[in-house]
């Protein structure tokens, strides 16, 4: 009964044409922020998805850290009780160090890393090798994965058949001797196997290579690792996977997902995906005072329509909700052409993908885009409220005028 009043009320003609006005505008400005609400958290969801599936290939499902200090000491045993855990697949340790490539001339500071066998069976990074092989080679003749942009910095060409260029990798000895600081650092020579390529910030920075290899020209045991990767043998055990190994592991070393394991990118992206929604939310204010305006109009014009229902019986509450329903379908008219605007685009572009990136330094050229019915619900549930919130105050008031016939 409340919304056939307040239907009425919305289609029916008034004396004042501005009520009409005021009335379409505050629809449409509700429809306008509803569908960029709905475009921009379905396109920060697709960036998100787009970001998590070029660092799943780089990152491990878990990983095992030292909680202070750069290594930690790690037993066959050890290897051998972290297998058994049940969801845990593959394990592999990791000997992680910035180190200087040079060719000659040429050189580029990168971040190494040795690793062992296993490596090759859980991590994606094979999989993205464009050029040579994943060869890690042996202690004695170590092979060198690099990234595509440190093969341009250090300008090497790795062809078919590969080259035979060697490498000079500096690295830092963990024992120094302050009296003699050339000591502290370490020569060895590495053969470029292959390059690969996954997200500029990864291409840039990260070289691959025998983790024996490394042990050696940084001075540390073969126990030594600066980090343990774990594989599971599904994604969906993580929780129950971490939990089990921070229980079994010592309070010195911390279990991070995948996720934790570059925690800063993710929240910076959930940072602006909520400050940028916030801000349109403001939109959905200002249209809070149109809303404001009219229902209040509204009240005006009404005045012989609240009398007639008094006079037939009708109480405070049902003026009040008659009103209040009336502010609530102006909002909901809004965030329904709103959200049927916002998902006929994101569609399109899901399909056509005509929506296109500016430069050609991306991955994809296209703005992503991932539908969330989450994102839909909130974005309701904020216009029901700010509807509910602006519409209350002329609800009270048309409840409480006292007006009589003539």
């Amino acid at each position: 009964m409340n919304l056939l009043f307040a239907w009425r009320y919305f289609t029916g003609k008034k004396k004042a044409q501005a009520i009409n006005i005021i009335a379409w505008v505050t629809t449409g400005v509700i429809a306008f922020a509803t569908c960029c609400q709905i475009l921009v958290l379905s396109v920060f969801n697709g960036f998100e998805d787009l970001v998590k599936s070029l660092y799943a290939s780089f990152y491990s499902d878990v990983r095992i850290v030292p909680a202070e200090g750069k290594t930690f000491t790690f037993s066959p045993s050890d290897f051998q009780k972290l297998g058994a855990v049940t969801g845990v697949q593959i394990t592999s340790g990791i000997v992680e160090e910035k180190a200087l490539l040079k060719n000659e001339d040429a050189q580029s500071v990168v971040q190494i890393k040795g690793v062992d066998s296993n490596f090759v069976h859980m991590s994606g990074v094979p999989a993205d090798v464009f050029r040579g092989v994943f060869d890690l080679g042996s202690t004695e003749n170590p092979g060198l994965i690099m990234g595509a942009g440190v093969q341009n910095a250090v300008a090497v060409y790795i062809g078919n058949p590969l080259s035979s260029t060697n490498l000079t990798l500096i690295l830092p000895k963990r024992t120094e001797n302050l009296s003699n600081p050339l000591e502290s650092l370490s020569e060895g020579n590495v053969h470029p196997q292959g390059v690969f390529a996954i997200q500029q910030d990864f291409d840039n920075k990260y070289v691959f290579s025998n983790i024996d290899f490394v042990r050696r020209q940084m001075g540390i045991n073969n126990n030594e690792f600066t980090a343990v990767e774990i594989k599971l043998t599904d994604e969906k055990l993580t929780d129950k996977v971490m939990k089990q190994l921070q229980n079994y592991l010592p309070k010195s070393l911390i279990v991070q997902s995948k996720y934790q394991q570059n925690s800063n990118l993710y929240n910076t992206m959930r940072m602006e995906k909520w400050a940028i929604y916030s801000i349109l939310t403001l939109i959905l204010i200002i249209a809070a005072f149109n809303m404001i305006s009219s229902l209040t109009m509204l009240v005006l014009e009404k005045q012989q329509d609240i009398s007639i229902l008094r006079s037939m019986g009708s109480d405070e509450t049902m003026i009040r909700r008659i009103f209040l329903s009336e502010g609530v379908l102006l909002a909901g008219v809004g965030a329904g052409i709103g959200i049927m605007l916002a998902a006929m685009i994101c569609l399109l572009q899901i399909k056509f993908k005509f929506i296109k990136l500016q430069g050609g330094s991306f991955v994809i050229d296209y703005f992503p885009v991932k539908l969330l019915a989450s994102d839909f619900l909130l974005v309701a549930g904020t216009i029901f409220l700010i509807a509910i919130i602006s519409s209350w105050s002329p609800a009270a008031k048309a409840a409480k005028q006292m007006v009589s016939l003539r």
